[in-house]
């Protein structure tokens, strides 16, 4: 019988301290607080899960939540094809692959708060480029700082324009690991290039398509600093996502210990809502 070398553990120990300091310790402190009230000077009440019902309760939860869902249902429905269709539309070989590589990547190399900065100048009404030809030249009347429905539009758009590119990525990787003989086989056949994509692409890239859409949902379900540099919530509260409502809470109001029960529904959400994705898009795997 093989002996298992047991100190080999030591190696992963470090890892594991700088996870509980980075994670559970953290979480643990917001765990204390969703169950208390404080009024400063480190005084703290026992409050139970009072602050979890008036959270689940709460009007304006309910909207933020329903913001952030829409939100990542928009993103979903348009990056996924959309990252597809570039996927499938870039070359297999030749000068133009890295080529195309590199430039795909380059909107996730700029930072977060880069790109809200960005975009926001970029569609300005009176000095951005954007806003500037879509008023003067196209003769839309276009403001995200006072139309909802432009300022949704934008915050959508500048997702997309930054993290398409993952789908993108993801979907080229699983394409180019489809084995020739494959494509071979369907052209003896006579296969459409539906028929290719429908049951032999899409399949072959059903494992990377999971890990894309468990990434783009949990990252948009979450997002916050993109749209509260472009917009901080408005105009009015029509992009106050669950992210945004929760910092003002928790930064704005300082009252820590609703922010603290509403952090935890969230985690709550987002762990779920990622399980279920994982459980439906594994499903025939598993049979």
């Amino acid at each position: 019988m093989k002996t298992e070398y047991q100190k080999a553990w030591f190696f992963v120990l470090p890892v594991l301290v700088l996870v509980a300091f980075n994670a559970l310790i953290p979480m643990m402190t917001v765990v204390n607080y969703s169950v208390q009230e404080t009024f400063g000077d480190n005084l703290f009440f026992w409050q139970g899960l009072g602050w979890f019902e008036q959270i689940l309760r709460s009007d304006r939860f309910h909207a933020a939540l329903g913001r952030q869902f829409l939100f990542t249902f928009l993103i979903l429905i348009i990056e996924v094809p959309l990252g597809i269709a570039i996927a499938l539309s870039m070359p297999r070989k030749g000068f133009w692959v890295p080529v195309c590589l590199v430039l795909m990547a380059l909107p996730m190399l700029i930072p977060w708060n880069v790109v809200g900065a960005m975009w926001n100048i970029f569609t300005l009404p009176d000095i951005g480029l954007l806003g500037y030809f879509l008023n003067h030249v196209m003769g839309i009347n276009y403001d995200m700082t006072q139309d909802p429905l432009a300022a949704w539009i934008t915050i959508v758009t500048m997702d997309v324009w930054h993290w398409t590119s993952l789908v993108v990525l993801l979907s080229y990787a699983g394409l180019v690991s489809i084995p020739d003989a494959y494509y071979q086989a369907a052209k003896i056949d006579g296969a459409s290039n539906w028929a290719v994509f429908r049951y032999i692409q899409l399949p072959k890239m059903k494992t990377v398509l999971t890990i894309a859409i468990l990434l783009r949902f949990m990252d948009s379900f979450n997002i916050y600093t993109e749209p509260f540099v472009m917009t901080g919530g408005g105009p009015g509260n029509s992009t106050t996502l669950l992210s945004i409502d929760l910092v003002k809470i928790a930064l704005g109001q300082f009252d820590l210990g609703p922010a603290a029960a509403m952090s935890l529904i969230y985690f709550a959400i987002t762990l779920l809502v990622s399980w279920l994705f994982y459980t439906l898009m594994t499903k025939d795997d598993q049979n």
